[in-house]
């Protein structure tokens, strides 16, 4: 089964190469990532774009300029792309150019937006203007949702309710809500099930290595809300898979994504949704 892994990093973050190093044990690297794909039949991965400063703040910072791309990532590859990071303190006329100018590159294929890393509701004004980039250029935006790798970030920001109001009035974008709002998976799930365009990603759900996603399999109850989530929003074909690599290894994430969800889901969770959603990558996977 060919997978598409929809939630990547490839930044330079302290944070991530610190998780890669001492909880999931792995190259955090482009060759590291290559090697992963190419054990786990990944063709193709979307990287969220963001960014830190040297010597700044640290993870989320304020002073990275509007898009923020893939800084580990020196020159195009034909199986990676990324969507567009937004820093909502850095967005005014000059950032929202320069972001429309990253939609016009092949391998820009969606915005991401930090909610609760950034104290800015989703359906605050100072978003409105990345929405119609959305609408006009016909890629989705995904959205962070629920618990924050940072102990900086603000959580009532990043509910998963706060979205509802977003597809509402948007209904002509695509949008994903990353990690499926966890643990607030059930509000996550009926915002999933009203909206017809909305969908969400399962990246990020655990964090280490193939020893620690086994663990959390096998703690009873660990997961509950997630089994309720996904038979309450009962549209299996709404759910697309992502690591939050480096966050977790790629073969033991599969597997446990692969125990929430049917057999017959899988073509349409690991694949085929991830092609509807990111219509751009439609083109990128026909190359490959």
């Amino acid at each position: 089964m060919k997978i598409i892994d929809a939630h990547i990093h490839l930044s330079h973050i302290d944070s991530f190469h610190h998780t890669a190093k001492n909880l999931s044990h792995l190259d955090y690297s482009i060759r590291g990532l290559k090697k992963e794909m190419e054990e786990n039949n990944v063709v193709l991965c979307i990287g969220m774009g963001v960014r830190e400063i040297e010597g700044g703040e640290g993870f989320p910072d304020s002073q990275p300029s509007t898009p923020m791309g893939l800084d580990m990532l020196q020159k195009p590859q034909k199986d990676i792309v990324y969507c567009a990071g937004v820093n909502p303190y850095r967005l005014g006329k000059q950032e929202l150019s320069n972001l429309e100018k990253a939609l016009l590159q092949p391998d820009v294929v969606g915005i991401k937006i930090y909610l609760g890393y950034y104290p800015y509701y989703a359906y605050d004004k100072v978003y409105e203007p990345v929405y119609e980039l959305a609408k006009a250029y016909k890629v989705p935006v995904v959205f962070h949702t629920g618990d924050t790798y940072s102990e900086r970030g603000l959580l009532k920001y990043a509910h998963p309710l706060t979205l509802d109001e977003v597809a509402v009035r948007h209904r002509d974008v695509k949008f994903v809500m990353a990690h499926f709002g966890d643990p607030w998976m059930l509000d996550g799930a009926e915002v999933v099930y009203k909206n017809s365009n909305m969908f969400a990603d399962l990246s990020g759900l655990i964090v280490g290595d193939g020893k620690e996603v086994n663990r959390i399999m096998n703690t009873p109850h660990f997961f509950n809300h997630m089994k309720h989530a996904i038979a309450f929003c009962d549209h299996y074909d709404k759910f697309i898979f992502g690591t939050d690599w480096p966050l977790v290894q790629m073969e033991p994430y599969i597997n446990f994504v692969k125990t929430y969800m049917p057999p017959s889901s899988w073509e349409d969770v690991f694949y085929n949704t991830a092609l509807r959603v990111f219509p751009k990558i439609k083109s990128r996977i026909a190359e490959l």
